[in-house]
C-alpha cells in the first residue's frame, strides 16, 4: 500500500468510526431517552448514588453529552441541586472510558465480513422495518456498531500496511519534551475530529498495531482527554448558564485529572500492569491503554471527592443571565440532542412562557400606574419566537412516535401562548379607552376585570392555583362577559351613552379578553395533560 493510499484509508476510517460512533449513540438516546431520565432522577440522592448512575447510563448510550442534558435538565426544573449533578457529570466522564474498552476487546479483533457486515445488514433491516419505533432505534445501534467496527479494521489496514505513511518515531525520544508533544498531539486530534472517542480509537490502533510505544499512546489519551474540554467549551456558548456552569465543571475535572495523570504517568503505566496481570487481562497495548484509560479518570474521581462541594459554591456563584432581556431559561442547542429529553425541557420553558403571559394579561387589565409603561406583550413574544426557533430545529430530528405526538401538543401550546401576547395591546388600548364612557360601564368593565383576573390565577401554569379544567371561575367569567357586551351594545343603540366610535373599541377589548381567556385555557389544559418533567420522586416510583 502507497503512503497516499495509506492515509486515505486512514481518513475513510476515522470517518466510519464517527459515523458508526453517532448512528450507534443516536439510537441507543431513542431507544433509552425517557428511561435515561427516571434513572437519572431516581439515582442522584447521593454522591456515590449519582456517581455510579453518571457511569453506568453513560456507558450503556455512550454519550455524556445526553447524561450531561438530563442532569442539567433536573437542576434548571429546581429538582436537584447542582452540587448533585457535579456527581453525575463526574460519573459520566468515567462512563465514556467504556468506548475504550469497546475498541480493546471487540473492534481491533473482529472481523469484517464475519460481524462487522452482518451488523450493518440487520441493523438496517430493523431500522426500515420501524423508523420511529424501539425496533427501529435498536437497528440504528447495530448499523452504528457494525460500521464503527468497520472503520477500526481499516484504521487497522492503514497503520498495519502504510505505517510509515504516520511516522511518529521522530516525536518520541527526548524525555518530558516527547510526553508532552503526545499530549499535544492527542488534544489536536480530539479538536480536529470533535470526538474523543474517535482519538482514543486512532491511539488504541496506532497501539495495537506497533506505531506507537506505551508510554507515548497513554500520553496521548491524556490529550484526547483534554481536548474534549475545547469541545464542552463550544458547546457552552450561548447555553443556559447550569449548561455552562457543567462545561466549566467538565473543563475543571478533566485538566486535574489529565495533569495529575501526566505527572504520575510513570506509576500510573506499572499499576496499569500489574492491575492488568491481577486479572489476568490479554497482555495487549490496546487493552493496557484501555485500562489507562479507566484508571486515571477513576483517579480524578478521588481527587474531586474533597473538592467537590467547593467547586459547586463557586460555579454556583458564577454564569448569571448576561442580560436583562427575558430569554430561554431551559433550552440551548445541547438539550435538543436527545428529544426525549428535549420535550421536558419544553414543558418546563412553556409553563414560564405561561406565567408571563398570564402576568401582561393581568397587568394590562389593572389601572396605569403613574410614571409606569404597561407591558405591551413583548417579552412573552420574544419568548415565544425562541422557544419557536427551537421547536423548528427539534422537529428536525429523530424521535419516537410518543415524543413527536408530545411534540405536536407543545407546539399548539406555543401558538396559544403567541396567540394570548398578541391581545396584550389591544386590552391596553380598551383599558385607555374606558376613561371615556360612562361610569356604570366603567364598572362593569372593572368587574369583569375582577373576574378575568381570578380566572388568570386559575390559568397561570406556574402559579399555586393552577387548575385549567376547573370550570367554576369560566363559568362566572363567561356570565360577566355576556352581561356587559349586552349593555355596551345597549349603550351604543341609545346614542347618548356611548358614541359608536367608543363602542367599537370597547367591543373590540371585550372580544380580545374573551379570545385571550380562551387561548390561555386550552394552553393550560394540554399542559395539565402531558406529564409534567420527571421528578427523582416519580421516578423511584414507577
Amino acid at each position: 500500500m502507497s503512503e497516499a493510499s495509506g492515509i486515505a484509508v486512514l481518513f475513510g476510517g476515522v470517518g466510519l468510526f464517527l459515523l458508526g460512533m453517532g448512528a450507534m449513540t443516536d439510537g441507543l438516546k431513542l431507544a433509552a431517552g425517557p428511561a435515561l431520565g427516571r434513572v437519572l432522577g431516581s439515582s442522584t440522592q447521593t454522591r456515590l448514588r449519582g456517581l455510579l448512575s453518571g457511569i453506568l447510563v453513560t456507558a450503556l448510550v455512550q454519550s455524556s453529552s445526553a447524561v450531561t442534558v438530563a442532569a442539567i435538565g433536573f437542576v434548571n426544573a429546581g429538582l436537584l441541586s447542582f452540587s448533585q449533578t457535579l456527581w453525575v457529570l463526574f460519573g459520566s466522564n468515567v462512563g465514556t472510558t467504556m468506548t475504550g474498552w469497546l475498541v480493546a476487546l471487540i473492534g481491533l479483533k473482529i472481523k469484517i465480513e464475519a460481524a462487522a457486515l452482518p451488523l450493518i445488514g440487520i441493523g438496517m433491516a430493523l431500522h426500515l422495518s420501524g423508523p420511529k419505533t424501539r425496533r427501529g432505534a435498536i437497528g440504528t445501534v447495530l448499523t452504528g456498531f457494525g460500521v464503527l467496527f468497520l472503520g477500526i479494521g481499516f484504521m487497522q489496514q492503514a497503520f498495519g500496511g502504510a505505517g510509515e505513511a504516520v511516522d511518529l518515531a521522530r516525536l518520541g525520544g527526548h524525555g518530558i519534551l516527547s510526553t508532552l508533544a503526545f499530549v499535544a498531539a492527542g488534544t489536536v486530534l480530539t479538536v480536529l475530529m470533535q470526538s474523543s472517542s474517535a482519538a482514543l480509537a486512532v491511539v488504541l490502533t496506532l497501539a495495537e498495531t506497533g506505531t506507537l510505544p506505551l508510554s507515548e499512546a497513554a500520553a496521548a489519551v491524556i490529550g484526547a482527554n483534554i481536548g474534549t474540554t475545547v469541545t464542552a467549551v463550544l458547546a457552552s456558548i450561548g447555553a443556559t448558564p447550569n449548561a455552562r456552569r457543567a462545561a466549566a465543571a467538565h473543563v475543571g475535572f478533566n485538566l486535574v485529572t489529565g495533569l495529575v495523570a501526566l505527572v504520575l504517568l510513570p506509576v500510573l503505566i506499572r499499576a496499569v500492569d500489574g492491575l492488568r496481570e491481577a486479572f489476568e487481562m490479554e497482555a495487549s497495548p490496546a487493552v493496557s491503554l484501555a485500562l489507562f484509560h479507566t484508571v486515571f479518570n477513576v483517579l480524578g474521581v478521588a481527587l474531586m471527592w474533597p473538592l467537590a462541594g467547593r467547586m459547586a459554591r463557586f460555579l454556583e456563584g458564577r454564569f448569571g443571565p448576561r442580560q436583562a432581556a427575558v430569554r430561554t431559561r431551559y433550552l440551548d442547542r445541547n438539550v435538543a440532542t436527545v428529544p426525549a429529553l428535549a420535550v421536558n425541557a419544553l414543558d418546563l420553558e412553556l409553563r414560564r412562557l405561561g406565567g408571563i403571559v398570564t402576568a401582561e394579561i393581568r397587568s394590562a387589565l389593572r389601572e396605569p400606574q403613574p410614571g409606569k409603561a404597561a407591558s405591551k406583550g413583548d417579552d412573552a413574544l420574544n419568548l415565544a419566537g425562541e422557544v419557536s426557533t427551537f421547536l423548528t430545529g427539534l422537529s428536525r430530528s429523530s424521535m419516537s412516535q410518543g415524543t413527536a405526538d408530545t411534540l405536536a401538543a407543545q407546539l399548539r401550546v406555543l401558538h396559544y401562548y403567541e396567540n394570548c401576547a398578541e391581545l396584550v395591546e389591544a386590552l391596553l388600548r380598551g383599558r385607555r379607552a374606558m376613561g371615556s364612557v360612562d361610569l356604570l360601564l366603567r364598572q362593569g368593565f372593572d368587574e369583569l376585570g375582577r373576574k378575568a383576573d381570578r380566572l388568570l390565577r386559575q390559568l397561570d401554569p406556574e402559579g399555586e392555583a393552577f387548575a385549567p379544567a376547573q370550570r367554576d371561575r369560566q363559568s362566572e367569567f363567561e356570565a360577566a362577559y355576556q352581561t356587559l357586551k349586552s349593555e355596551v351594545l345597549a349603550a351604543g343603540a341609545s346614542g347618548d351613552r356611548l358614541d359608536m366610535k367608543t363602542m367599537d373599541v370597547v367591543l373590540d377589548t371585550l372580544s380580545a379578553l374573551h379570545r385571550a381567556l380562551d387561548q390561555a385555557a386550552k394552553a393550560g389544559n394540554l399542559l395539565q395533560r402531558e406529564p409534567p418533567p420527571t421528578t427523582p420522586a416519580a421516578a423511584a416510583a414507577a
